[in-house]
C-alpha cells in the first residue's frame, strides 16, 4: 500500500475480544539500507526497529487455558517494558519440552527474546524478572530454574511479510 510515496506494511492480529486489530508501518523495502542497525529516520521507522518475539520453553504440561494467560501477560509485559505496542509483539509458549537444569528434571523454563532494539542492560533485568514472575505465578517454576538470552538483532537479520526489516 502506498501513502504519501512511503511503502506500509500491515500486521493483523486478534483482539482479545476476537476481533481484527491491524496496524501499518513502513515496509522494510521503504528503509534506506544500512548495516548498524542503528535506529535512525522517521518515527515510522523507529517503531518498526524493535518487533520483539519471546519464545518461552517448559518442562512443565500446560493446558490451553494457563497458556493463554502466559501469552496475554508476557504480551502486555513485553510491549510496556521494551515501549511498543502489543500489535508488534509475538509470544510462543513451548511445553512439554525435556529439559534437564542443575541436573534434575524439576521445573524449569527458558525464555530467548529477540528485539531490533529496545534493549540494554536496565530494559533486559526488568524484562527477565517480569517474565520470571509470569512463569513463577503461572507454572510454579522459581525464578531460579530460569535462564533467558536476550538478541538484539540488526534489520537484515529479522523477516517479516516475505522480507526483512
Amino acid at each position: 500500500k502506498r501513502n504519501k510515496g512511503l511503502l506500509l506494511a500491515t500486521l493483523a492480529s486478534r483482539t482479545a475480544e476476537g476481533g481484527i486489530q491491524t496496524t501499518q508501518f513502513p515496509a522494510a523495502s521503504s528503509y534506506p539500507a544500512t548495516d548498524s542497525g542503528a535506529t535512525t529516520g522517521s518515527e515510522g521507522r523507529k517503531e518498526a526497529e524493535k518487533m520483539p518475539t519471546l519464545n518461552l520453553y517448559t518442562n512443565i504440561p500446560v493446558d490451553a487455558v494457563t497458556t493463554s494467560d502466559i501469552l496475554k501477560d508476557a504480551t502486555k509485559a513485553v510491549s510496556k517494558i521494551i515501549g511498543k505496542p502489543e500489535s508488534y509483539v509475538m509470544i510462543l509458549v513451548n511445553s512439554g519440552v525435556p529439559i534437564a537444569f542443575a541436573g534434575t528434571e524439576e521445573p524449569a523454563a527458558y525464555g530467548e527474546l529477540i528485539s531490533i532494539g529496545g534493549l540494554g542492560p536496565s530494559v533486559n533485568g526488568k524484562l527477565s524478572a517480569t517474565i520470571a514472575e509470569i512463569l513463577e505465578t503461572k507454572l510454579s517454576i522459581d525464578s531460579s530454574r530460569f535462564y533467558i538470552k536476550f538478541y538484539d538483532v540488526q534489520r537484515p537479520f529479522f523477516g517479516f511479510n516475505g522480507s526483512t526489516f
